[in-house]
């Protein structure tokens, strides 16, 4: 642990960049990611060929780093391509981190893009999964019905209870002109929507749709150079128990409850400490399991933490303030947005959904179905 507290506030985000998102029509997602990362240097004032480490992932490249470097035109010394589902990201900020810290690199981009809305989706994402293949599941939906179904066992939740991450998700987005829909939504017609995956029906379920983002990370001294507010990443952990959901040791825990307490350690703050929390989304059964695995509340409790507004405009704990996949976007792969929203409001840049004094923000990614998890912890200044 001490070599990783080491890490703490050693690299910053200096420029952050989303494009595309909602529809991209005649555009491919390594346009859209390349274009993404042109903004996010122009974000930065850091000229393109300035860029040795590049971090990238999409569910539609087997090398997507070497792929986008060759796009831009870079020549990397450091790269990394892994894919963990959506929490990939997430994963390159701590990996960038560490090639920051070690002196392997001085700027880094990570990237992301899709086209998956205008083209029609993905024509595979995944290899077939032994032991479930057969059962002709319709992943990634059917294995967080399960999941929904199973808290809905243990815990006494009711539809209602888990519509309300949706309500909140759409009282954020109104308040986002970026975001795909905006229109004010009820727990009634949640609850009407046709449904998808009992017991998940449409409006619990993520957005489809295109988008690219990228961030640009350096050294914490260069950071302080720039023409933006820097935001430190000072806490960051990873983990996961299982790639396919039939592994899931308990459908209602997911591996956040290994990698979360990691990352509040490594940046020296709690739950408690929070301005923000960007959760990824892509079910409405995400946002209660991973409150709860995170420590905002009690196993078991999220059902009813989620009410009453608490995590919607004005409520005590702000979360997926640009609107979350539900609402904002979800180009098959979100993490990336997570954690560019939580950037920006670290930044204070984020207008009407703005949290007023915002310094600690949370971004937590989810990849493949509850699988891999990743939290990351970024904060102003005065925070290190």
């Amino acid at each position: 642990m001490s070599d990783l507290k080491n890490l703490r506030g050693k690299a910053a985000c200096v420029g952050a960049a989303t494009t595309g998102c909602g529809e991209a029509p005649g555009r491919n997602s390594t346009e859209l990611m390349a274009e993404a990362v042109i903004h996010a240097l122009a974000d930065a004032n850091i000229p393109l060929h300035e860029v040795d480490g590049v971090f990238a992932a999409t569910a539609v490249h087997s090398m997507a780093a070497m792929s986008l470097a060759e796009y831009l035109g870079v020549h990397p010394k450091y790269s990394s391509g892994s894919n963990i589902g959506g929490s990939s990201f997430l994963a390159h900020a701590l990996d960038a981190a560490m090639a920051l810290e070690a002196g392997l690199i001085d700027v880094a981009v990570i990237a992301y893009g899709s086209n998956q809305r205008t083209a029609g989706g993905f024509k595979s994402i995944s290899e077939p999964m032994p032991f479930e293949a057969q059962y002709e599941p319709r992943n990634p939906i059917t294995a967080y019905a399960l999941a929904t179904s199973r808290y809905m066992h243990d815990f006494g939740a009711t539809r209602d209870q888990i519509a309300e991450v949706a309500v909140a998700a759409r009282a954020w987005a109104g308040l986002n002109p970026e975001a795909f829909t905006r229109d004010p939504l009820t727990v009634e017609e949640v609850l009407a929507a046709r449904m998808i995956s009992d017991p998940l029906g449409k409006l619990d379920c993520c957005l489809v749709t295109d988008g690219a983002a990228a961030v640009v990370m350096t050294r914490a001294e260069r950071a302080k150079d720039g023409p933006q507010k820097p935001v430190y990443l000072l806490g960051a952990a990873m983990a996961h128990d299982h790639r396919m959901i039939s592994e899931m040791p308990d459908l209602t825990a997911t591996s956040a409850a290994d990698g979360g307490p990691r990352a509040f350690a490594m940046a020296g703050y709690g739950p408690n400490d929070m301005d923000t929390v960007q959760l990824y989304d892509a079910f409405t059964i995400n946002t209660i399991l991973f409150l709860e695995d995170l420590g905002f509340c009690a196993k078991g409790e999220g059902k009813d933490f989620v009410g009453g507004g608490r995590i919607a405009p004005g409520g005590a704990l702000p979360v997926n303030t640009n609107g979350g996949g539900l609402s904002c976007v979800h180009p098959g792969m979100y993490g990336l947005f997570v954690m560019i929203e939580a950037i920006r409001q670290a930044r204070g840049t984020c207008g009407d959904r703005q949290v007023d004094g915002a310094k600690l923000c949370l971004a937590h990614g989810n990849g493949g179905v509850l699988s891999s998890q990743v939290t990351t912890i970024w904060g102003t200044e005065e925070t290190l």
